[in-house]
């Protein structure tokens, strides 16, 4: 009897016997019982004989020349009675359709599977699965892979992604849409429960020492603990958290190279061991607090004189003492393009204090003018 299988992807339990003619568009499974040159005959039991020719067959040649007499396969029904009185079969269609089928599978079941990195665009990595052209996003990068740029940069970004073309990923699927033809991957979601149980023998306020392995405009990525260079096994002991830029030192930093650089060997006190886990960590918090009674020897009104050590679009960056440093924001000079020209870099100038908050380490000056 032939079985037959609804248009949309169906369980394989839900396959019924029936006697019916088949529609277009639906899917039969039969076996072959003869091959002309450029055809492949199948057996469809009560309902007839389909063929699988013309273009059909060129779109399927590779897999039929693999196939023997009697091989039970699924082929999607494009013609319910050509002049020869055949259905007319395609093998690529419902190829497709089992392909999904697996694909939903897969994801429901959380297996991982090895995919060749096919190609690469801004926004992530091109790869496939079952025939199927899938997307792993940016986003869902494990941290290993993720690009670490300055900046944000696209370009760069890009450049970093080509380089993963030609590689093999482990990946979970986590979306399989046959209608909309979207099948997403996932690598930091394979990773993700490896890091959890190592993640397990930290806690919030352990000291650790890791070594720096990337930057962003955002903060530094730290590797830990460390380990032997090279040593592939013991990689997979090591986590890696996020130093974000506002816990690099106590003073304000515009340029997280400033403080530290990919490749130092550093201590940090770690802050937070999220459930997904992120974790992060702290220089600053390992150091004494510069800031500690700073209200005691400033005062809001006060003239104090100051090292210019940064200037950007905002504003400049002045240290008035060791780790202190205070912001000059450019609304604040009565004339912003001449009084911002002359504020120039490892010079010092008299300011007066506008702002204060010891709490929030913050400091706001402006530029004082005999």
């Amino acid at each position: 009897m032939t079985k037959i299988i609804d248009e949309q992807i169906q369980p394989k339990d839900d396959l019924q016997n029936i006697a019916t003619p088949p529609k277009k568009g639906q899917t039969v499974e039969g076996k072959i019982i003869g091959a002309g040159r450029f055809a492949v005959y199948i057996d469809l039991g009560s309902v007839g004989v389909g063929v699988i020719y013309g273009k059909e067959y060129y779109a399927a040649k590779d897999v039929l020349k693999r196939l023997q007499p009697e091989s039970t396969i699924k082929a999607k029904v494009v013609e319910v009675d050509n002049e020869d009185g055949y259905l007319e079969l395609s093998l690529t269609d419902a190829q497709r359709e089992v392909s999904w089928e697996n694909l939903r599978e897969t994801e429901q079941t959380s297996q991982t599977d090895m995919v060749n990195i096919a190609g690469a665009n801004k926004g992530g990595l091109l790869a496939e699965m079952e025939g199927i052209k899938g997307f792993l996003p940016l986003s869902q990068l494990s941290i290993k892979n993720y690009p670490r740029v300055k900046d944000g940069d696209s370009n760069e970004i890009l450049k970093h992604l080509q380089k993963l073309v030609g590689q093999q990923l482990e990946v979970k699927i986590i979306d399989v849409s046959p209608q909309e033809n979207k099948l997403i991957f996932s690598e930091k979601a394979v990773t993700s429960r490896a890091i959890n149980e190592l993640l397990k023998q930290y806690k919030s306020g352990d000291i650790v020492e890791g070594k720096i392995t990337g930057l962003a405009d955002f903060g530094a990525f730290i590797k830990f603990p460390i380990i032997e260079e090279g040593n592939l096994e013991q990689e997979k002991t090591q986590a890696e958290g996020l130093i974000h830029i506002s816990e690099l030192d106590w003073q304000l930093i515009d340029d997280v190279s400033d403080v530290v650089k990919v490749g130092d060997i550093v201590k940090a006190k770690i802050t937070d061991v999220s459930q997904d886990g992120r974790v992060s960590l702290s220089l600053k918090a390992l150091k004494e607090d510069p800031w500690k009674d700073i209200d005691k020897k400033y005062k809001k009104g006060d003239i104090v004189e100051g090292e210019v050590v940064k200037v950007n679009q905002l504003g400049a960056f002045v240290e008035i003492d060791p780790k202190i440093r205070g912001l000059v924001h450019f609304s604040e000079l009565s004339n912003q393009e001449k009084e911002k020209n002359n504020l120039q870099r490892d010079k010092k100038y008299k300011f007066e204090i506008i702002a204060l908050d010891a709490e929030t380490h913050r400091m706001g000056l402006r530029l004082k003018n005999d």
